[in-house]
């Protein structure tokens, strides 16, 4: 990966934990640990296609977390910040059974050829919650102006084009049920005020250049022109589901 993919994808993970820590907290204290008695450590986590450790970061005063993730530089990254990180594929964890608490995701179904296996993966090595804790489903995305509809099926289609699953939101239930899980689904709240997408403009569109081969550019640079006329005027809106899943062991 060339320096400049690896930042700029590192800081599309630094905004994705940024706009979701609030409600994962809420999540993880509401429901997860809810029953947990006071005075006993953090629970032990694992945190699978962990990067660079940014979401172990938002989740720190709730689980004691180490990472495993398939890229060695994530992997390097995440132990220069501290963490105990393995080299090691989601649907192949190097790990005994029930060696953790929880285990957890984001963002990372939609990308590994067997969701079902990797989801099977982390409740073989958790004593009880399994968690996706982010996927997202671009066959919900909402824009406006029209003409900005394009963005969800170009997004879905450069998902499609790299192996992944850009509908994987809809499918956590069964992808959960199927591994024997107890399962509850959700969306995040994500419907943020125009003042926030100007903030936003440039970094939401280097994620989107980012994903954009040689002959989408063109396409991605009028809707691009669309985009920006549209925050001048404060008529955009955009919304895609993120998606998440709460499994529990019998």
């Amino acid at each position: 990966m060339d320096p400049l993919t690896r930042d700029l994808i590192e800081r599309q993970l630094r905004r994705q934990v940024l706009w979701l820590k609030d409600s994962w907290l809420w999540l993880l204290r509401t429901k997860v640990l809810v029953d947990r008695p006071a005075g006993l450590p953090r629970p032990t986590s694992l945190d699978v296609g962990c990067g660079p450790g940014y979401v172990m970061d938002a989740l720190a005063g709730e689980l004691s977390a180490e990472g495993v993730d398939r890229d060695p530089d994530m992997v390097a990254a995440c132990r220069a910040r501290g963490y105990d990180a393995t080299l090691a594929d989601a649907e192949a964890l190097p790990f005994g059974d029930g060696t953790f608490d929880v285990a957890y995701c984001s963002f990372l179904l939609l990308w590994v050829d067997d969701p079902e296996r990797a989801v099977r993966e982390m409740a073989r090595v958790s004593r009880g919650w399994v968690l996706a804790l982010a996927e997202p489903d671009y066959g919900g995305r909402i824009d406006h102006p029209d003409r900005l509809g394009a963005l969800g099926r170009f997004v879905a289609r450069a998902i499609e084009d790299r192996g992944g699953d850009p509908f994987i939101g809809r499918r956590l239930r069964d992808v959960f049920a199927r591994c024997g899980l107890a399962v509850e689904v959700g969306v995040h709240p994500g419907v943020w005020d125009i003042e926030r997408h100007r903030q936003e403009f440039e970094e939401e569109w280097r994620g989107f250049e980012l994903l954009a081969g040689g002959s989408q550019r063109e396409e991605l640079d009028s809707l691009r022109a669309t985009w920006r006329d549209a925050l001048v005027e404060g008529t955009l809106f955009q919304y895609n589901p993120i998606f998440y899943a709460l499994g529990r062991k019998a």
